[in-house]
């Protein structure tokens, strides 16, 4: 079989234009709209947390670990809006990580609940927490599998583009 003939300019050039604009508007909306929903939660919780002085202990841990959520999902949707390279599912792999973390830390307060107080609520919001990080768990597989996929995928053909395989 002989080698793939080297693309026409105007088709590298329109491949690496392509590559440059990975999001697509509807996906730039929804990034936007998650920097203001996690933007109007934290300022709420820190405006809370901070003129409340006669705050019991765990809530205010509470309250400053939702403002570190709130901060970092802020960052994140930060990060992919201001990318200037592809990002090749590299967000939803960051999306998932965050999930999962986010959830542990959830379920792991609850169970520290369950076991401190008498509430039965407390072990509803463990169920729900425990769900929640299923799902972050099969969503951050997903984007892994996802992103690998799309990276080999780049390198074949950048070793296309360059003429051949290395």
């Amino acid at each position: 079989m002989s080698p793939t003939p080297p693309l026409a300019a105007a088709a590298v050039a329109d491949l690496r234009r392509l590559a440059r604009t990975e999001l697509s508007s509807a996906a730039r909306v929804t990034y936007v709209l998650l920097a203001l929903a996690a933007t109007a939660m934290t300022v709420v919780v820190t405006s809370l947390w901070l003129t409340e002085p006669a705050l019991p202990l765990r809530t205010t841990i509470a309250f400053g670990a939702l403002t570190g959520i709130g901060l970092a999902w802020l960052t994140f949707s930060l990060w992919v809006l201001r990318s200037k390279h592809v990002l090749l599912a590299r967000h939803r792999v960051v999306a998932g990580q965050l999930a999962v973390s986010f959830s542990s830390v959830f379920v792991a307060g609850c169970l520290l609940l369950g076991f401190a107080s008498p509430s039965r609520a407390v072990w509803a919001a463990s169920a729900m927490g425990i769900a929640l990080l299923v799902i972050g768990v099969v969503v951050w597989r997903r984007a892994n599998t996802a992103h690998t996929k799309l990276v080999a995928r780049r390198n074949a053909l950048e070793r296309e583009l360059s003429g051949g395989s290395r």
